[in-house]
């Protein structure tokens, strides 16, 4: 038993056990059988004991999860790639890579087969059609006739546009 336990009443400790939860005085006061119309009063002087914030940081220090936070955030990743949700996918990979260590703002050693590994990854996200609209703003790709043919037929021109539609037109803005 720690000399905090013998310090603290009851009250004292189910706040600090609240707070470390809740991490909100107010929260944590009402939650220890403080009264609701003085919480924020007796949360914000409880913050101010030495004892209560010593035993606050040791309850923090002692948490523990049973959670696989790697495994969570490749789930997260896995569901948005396969329902379409690009910008989720993204920020899990950019999650991932932060708690695997990876430092993208900074040059990161990775061999070629790990980048190709990546580049696919991202390019699996975006999808078939956004890709080929991509390699088709690239100066070095030289897109065969029949893959230029489906991009261009998935984006019309102004050729396309019945010419009585474009004198109809409202050109005010």
């Amino acid at each position: 038993m720690g000399w905090y336990l013998i310090m603290l009443n009851d009250k004292q400790e189910k706040f600090c056990q609240a707070y470390v939860l809740h991490r909100n005085a107010t929260e944590a006061a009402k939650a220890a059988g403080y009264a609701e119309g003085s919480a924020a009063n007796q949360g914000y002087r409880l913050l101010q004991v030495e004892e209560i914030a010593e035993r606050i940081e040791n309850l923090e220090q002692e948490l523990e999860t049973n959670v696989d936070v790697i495994t969570e955030i490749e789930k997260q990743y896995e569901y948005a790639k396969i329902n379409g949700h690009t910008n989720s996918a993204i920020k899990a990979l950019e999650l991932l890579s932060r708690v695997r260590g990876a430092n993208s703002d900074i040059n990161t050693n990775m061999d070629e087969e790990t980048l190709e590994s990546a580049i696919v990854g991202c390019l699996n996200v975006l999808g078939e059609e956004k890709v080929y609209a991509l390699l088709a703003k690239c100066d070095f790709v030289d897109l065969d006739e029949e893959t230029e043919e489906e991009i261009d037929e998935e984006e019309p021109s102004l050729d396309d546009v019945d010419p009585t539609l474009l004198e109809e037109a409202d050109t005010s803005v």
